[in-house]
This record gives C-alpha cells, sequence and structure tokens, in this order.
C-alpha cells in the first residue's frame, strides 16, 4: 500500500513552555541546532542558539529561562556578545506529549519568537494527523501555515541531495538587507518578466536613489544568487554520477 508522508509547518504557542514564556517577555529568539525527547521521563534536552536583540536583553533571556518552572536545566556551551549556544531539558509539554501519543513525530528544527514557536511536525496518516490537531487545539494556540505530502521518491530525492539545498539556502543569506529588499521588490514588479514590467527608473524612484544604486544593488544580488544555484546544479551532477 502506498503512503506519503504528511508534513505540517505549524505557528505554534505552547501555554506550558519555558522558550515561549521567554520571548515573550525579553527581546530574545531561540533556533534549535539538536533535540532528543525522553519519553520515560517525560523530558526534552536541547542544544539552542539564543540571540539578544542586546548583550543585556540576552543575559535577561537566559535568567528568565533558568528561572522557568518547567526548565530542569539550562547551561552555557558558548557565549559571545547577543549570541549564546546553550544547553537545556525542560519538562515534556503538553504539545510534545499530544504528537508523541498519536504517532507523530519531528521533522525538523524549531524557533522561538516574540511567544510563537515555529514547529515542523511529521505523520504516517491522516488519522494521526487529526487526532493530534485535535487535542493541540485543547491546550495550546496554533496555525497550520503549511501542509504537503511527501513519497518516498521524494523524500529520497530531499534526503539526497540536502547539501544542494544547504548551498542555496546559505547563498539566500549571503544578501545585505538591501540586495534582498531590493531583488525582491524588481521580481515583485515584473522586472524579469519579458517584455518587463517595471523599469530601473521606476525602481529607482520606489527607493528613492539612483538608478546605478539600484542596478548595483541587483547586480550584486543577481551574482550571489546565481553563484549558490550553480553550486546546487554542481552537487546534484555529482551525487548523480556517484
Amino acid at each position: 500500500m502506498y503512503r506519503a508522508m504528511i508534513d505540517l509547518d505549524l505557528d505554534m504557542r505552547q501555554y506550558d513552555c519555558p522558550f515561549i514564556d521567554t520571548t515573550d517577555d525579553v527581546d530574545v529568539a531561540f533556533s534549535a541546532v539538536q533535540w532528543q525527547l525522553d519519553t520515560d521521563a517525560e523530558k526534552l534536552e536541547t542544544r539552542l542558539i539564543a540571540k539578544g536583540e542586546s548583550a543585556a536583553a540576552l543575559d535577561q533571556g537566559l535568567h528568565e529561562l533558568r528561572t522557568h518552572p518547567n526548565m530542569r536545566d539550562c547551561y552555557i556551551l558558548t557565549k559571545r556578545d547577543n549570541v549564546a549556544q546553550i544547553g537545556t531539558t525542560i519538562e515534556q509539554t503538553n504539545a510534545m506529549r499530544a504528537i508523541q501519543e498519536n504517532d507523530g513525530y519531528i521533522t525538523g528544527p524549531f524557533r522561538i519568537e516574540d511567544g510563537r514557536e515555529r514547529w515542523h511536525v511529521g505523520f504516517d496518516d491522516d488519522d494521526a494527523e487529526d487526532r493530534t490537531l485535535a487535542e493541540l487545539e485543547r491546550h495550546n494556540d496554533y496555525e497550520v501555515e503549511d501542509r504537503d505530502q511527501f513519497g518516498p521518491t521524494t523524500l529520497f530525492d530531499l534526503l539526497e541531495n540536502s547539501d544542494s539545498a544547504l548551498r542555496l539556502l546559505e547563498g539566500c543569506r549571503s544578501l545585505t538587507e538591501t540586495e534582498q529588499e531590493t531583488f525582491e521588490v524588481a521580481s515583485k514588479n515584473g522586472y524579469y518578466e519579458t517584455p518587463r514590467e517595471t523599469t530601473l527608473d521606476e525602481l529607482a524612484d520606489h527607493f528613492d536613489i539612483s538608478k546605478t544604486a539600484v542596478s548595483m544593488n541587483l547586480r550584486r544580488s543577481e551574482r550571489k544568487i546565481l553563484k549558490a544555484a550553480l553550486g546546487a546544479i554542481e552537487g546534484m551532477d555529482d551525487h548523480d554520477e556517484l
């Protein structure tokens, strides 16, 4: 029997999570690097990157985290300015229990900021998904931001080409804020359509800068993205040859 894995992208607010409570009160964000759920001991061990709006905000956030009633252990691995790598052990939350008991599983890293958490959760069938979402709704606040279904072939392709995907992601992240905004506005306004739906002059007016400055910002962003895309393609070609 053919089955496709269901992958949900959830915007979640748990009411018993130390990380969410901390980001409610302090300008700090957490991104998971590694996690391990011990269902027998009802605890979650994590390695996270904590980033504060400032060094003072980071210190305050770590203090709030350590003193939270659902936090068992919180320690600093490395720290520099407003960024730290930390290790934590927290009590199993209601949402974790609901997902685990209904045969769900975490499929990707989670990020916590401004009192909300982005989760990636997988299920093997619709019934498991429905049971979990019904239980989550009773004790948490969430929205399904995206839902995909992957067959074995697609999953295999994603795993085999993860290095290429990472190269492309790193290339996109290398854009400065100005380069990213210029590229996005140009694309959304049809600059790359044939025929073009906007011009450099119109983009210059939009950003209130010179036509030359817009052109340079676009060229820099295009160069970075193209380099990343070519690197990703080369990685795919190398894998195909193997």
